[in-house]
């Protein structure tokens, strides 16, 4: 999609502007993690006990959809309009279930980096692991070689270079929410900071 376009899309959460250009958000260096050496690792509270892992081969047979949606950083900025493609996270949570009452999500990422959500997130229709934006390979900016992007939440709570997805009964703060982070992070309702929840 062309700036003109994301320009001309539609109205913006409350509380964001749009940013001029896309600048990668992230704290040191970017890891450089190649395809065929990337997993995902579905543990904790899963329904039979069991751990699942995917790598970049499974995550290719599995369905892919389009799904076009801004990012918006908890700081007001917001990219409207981007064209992400991948798997749902939906499949991804069929394919490896919680067991029942396990709510909770803790979705860790490379680097240390992490965030809480809850398994309603991750169903959520235009939630994605995203291998793809506009048509393009992700670069390793902005999160290759996969990210989870959930639209409805700030971006920090969708993790690049996502590796591990542990699902719990309660509550477990990742790295975000420890520093001061919505344990939810709604963007319609601006739920940004700790100190609203």
């Amino acid at each position: 999609m062309t700036e003109a376009a994301r320009h001309d899309s539609p109205a913006l959460p409350p509380g964001q502007r749009r940013a001029p250009t896309w600048q990668a958000s992230h704290y040191g260096k970017v890891p450089l993690i190649s395809a065929d050496r990337w997993t995902l690792r579905v543990g904790g509270c899963t329904d039979g006990g069991g751990v699942t892992v995917l790598d970049h081969a499974m995550l290719s047979d599995l369905p892919r959809v389009e799904v076009e949606a801004g990012l918006h950083c908890v700081d007001r900025r917001s990219i409207p309009g981007l064209r992400w493609g991948g798997v749902p996270m939906a499949e991804i949570v069929a394919l490896a279930p919680p067991e029942p009452g396990a709510a909770h999500v803790l979705l860790a990422a490379a680097r240390g980096f992490s965030s809480a959500v809850l398994v309603e997130d991750l169903v959520h229709p235009d939630a994605l692991l995203a291998t793809h934006v506009d048509g393009e390979p992700l670069t390793p900016e902005h999160g290759w070689p996969a990210r989870v992007v959930l639209p409805h939440l700030y971006g920090f709570k969708g993790p690049k270079w996502v590796a591990e997805l542990t699902y719990h009964h309660v509550a477990v703060p990742g790295y975000w929410e420890s520093h001061g982070y919505h344990p939810r992070g709604r963007v319609a309702l601006e739920e940004r900071w700790a100190h609203q929840a």
